[in-house]
């Protein structure tokens, strides 16, 4: 490539990406807002949430802060150990198909989902 095809090639690639790209105008809601409130209802709302000392869109809410168990920690730690084999068996790669075939009982009633039986009348 001789020098002066290359420096017409940078030149129109170079006038290529200088080019103005124009963005966009965006988009303008005609549509007014109605409120569902009164400036008055929101500011008493935020003066109650600041009363309490809770405001649940902050940042810094935290829901957990007073929350008290009824329930013991032995309690809780017993019934995930006596569930510890269903849960496997329900998270395997079989999806628990096997361990619910294995406990499916002859007084279990089958109910149509996507339509009517064709017996029913």
């Amino acid at each position: 490539m001789t020098r002066k095809t290359f420096t017409v090639a940078a030149a129109v690639l170079a006038s290529a990406f200088a080019a103005s790209a124009f963005a966009e105008t965006p988009t303008i809601v005609t549509e007014p807002f109605v409120s569902t409130k009164s400036r008055a209802e929101v500011q008493a709302e935020l003066a109650q949430y600041k009363r309490a000392g809770v405001n649940p869109w902050s940042t810094q809410y935290n829901p957990l802060r007073s929350f008290r168990s009824a329930v013991t920690r032995e309690a809780v730690t017993a019934e995930y150990i006596a569930s510890r084999d269903v849960v496997r068996a329900l998270g395997s790669e079989d999806s628990g198909s096997t361990y619910l075939a294995q406990q499916r009982s002859g007084s279990y009633e089958y109910s149509t989902v996507a339509g009517q039986p064709r017996n029913a009348q």
